[in-house]
């Protein structure tokens, strides 16, 4: 396990069943005519920050939203905004105001664990979405099939040194959040794939470090480090796309941006932008509205009563129990392939193709 990642990979069982991201946070709220139940489904949500990923707030809350409004049912969305305390003030306030279900995305497990285990003693039943909380006591998990993420980031990076013919390149890794399981997960993944080409000579194994909370600015400054260290990095596993742009944006000052290949996460604007541009190597697409339907659906059956339906089981090694859960599957992006996330209408092309960007996405077949 790589250094810094400290918590113990979950793993994932997938089983037959049926298919079913400080200060004064911003919330939505709505209500509806709940039905199905004596007490009226009332769900909470709290989404961790909007620094560490864009995601979090152009997409998890416009989506969840969405789903909500449509089975007109009461939610309230916040945003921690990455403060523990505010964190756990919020899913205070929830639970007094009656909701029935508390679904969070922990900033770490500790914080989680503790609002989960409040929830559940209030008889709020619970669902850890997007990041699993080890030890915690959520009742389901919906997410991706995060080792299969890194795998595909693994596989993206291998794919263009190859292309490049790249000769036994010094690969730098900057790992996710150490608080984050989702950050271990990706690092089996990825590890997975690399691990074997270190061994055989094919790459060098370079500077590996962690990024604290997914900080860019720190990403920055840690890859900064890493090249002063070891000058001739030829290749970046990066963790998502907020900490590839960190370390292409080092690289562009030294004049190596898309001569070194660098990896990423979540399908942002920027990181399609980077990968349009040729200083980005790939990124992994979440049809994050798949995922928030998911959660909805499942908040919405626990909040009338009913009993959700899951795909899969993913052990908590920490807890030791076995979570019902719903995953769904990730896909690599590529130059060739970035109109797949416009088609599928995760980004605009209003939003991705501007400037100097439009002649690239028309070369890209992007209409």
């Amino acid at each position: 396990m790589r250094k810094g990642l400290l918590l113990t990979a979950a793993s994932v069982t997938l089983v037959s069943s049926l298919t079913a991201c400080g200060g004064s946070s911003s919330s939505d709220s709505d209500s509806g005519s709940g039905s199905g139940s004596d007490a009226k489904p009332k769900i909470g949500v709290i989404l961790p920050d909007s620094k560490s990923s864009a995601r979090w707030e152009t997409a998890d809350r416009k989506y969840l939203s969405e789903a909500f409004k449509a089975a007109g049912v009461e939610y309230d969305i916040q945003n921690a905004q990455g403060d523990k305390q505010e964190f756990q003030t919020i899913a205070d306030q929830m639970i007094t105001s009656g909701v029935n279900v508390l679904v969070i995305v922990n900033l770490d497990s500790g914080t989680g664990k503790a609002v989960l285990d409040k929830a559940k003693g209030q008889g709020v039943a619970t669902i850890d979405y997007d990041r699993l909380t080890l030890g915690g006591s959520a009742q389901y998990y919906v997410s991706f099939d995060n080792t299969a993420v890194g795998k595909l980031q693994g596989e993206g990076l291998s794919k263009c040194l190859s292309d490049m013919k790249a000769k036994k390149p010094i690969v730098a890794t900057l790992n996710g959040s150490p608080t984050d399981n989702n950050a271990t997960l990706f690092a089996e993944g990825y590890n997975g794939v690399l691990d074997p080409q270190y061994k055989s000579g094919d790459y060098v194994k370079g500077p590996d470090q962690s990024v604290p909370d997914w900080d860019n600015a720190q990403a920055g400054t840690i890859f900064e480090q890493m090249l002063t260290s070891e000058p001739k990095i030829g290749g970046v596993l990066a963790a998502n796309d907020g900490l590839g742009n960190a370390a292409i944006a080092v690289l562009r000052k030294q004049n190596r941006n898309g001569e070194v290949p660098v990896t990423g996460q979540d399908a942002t604007v920027q990181g399609l932008q980077n990968i349009l541009a040729g200083d980005q190597c790939m990124t992994v697409y979440k049809a994050v509205k798949k995922e928030a339907d998911a959660t909805a659906r499942l908040a919405i059956s626990l909040a009338k009563g009913e009993k959700g339906e899951t795909n899969a089981t993913v052990e908590d090694p920490e807890g030791k129990r076995k979570v019902p859960s719903v995953l769904e599957t990730p896909v690599a992006i590529y130059k060739d392939n970035v109109k797949d996330v416009v088609d599928d209408g995760f980004v605009t092309k209003e939003e991705l193709c501007t400037g100097k960007y439009a002649a690239l996405c028309a070369k890209a077949g992007i209409k």
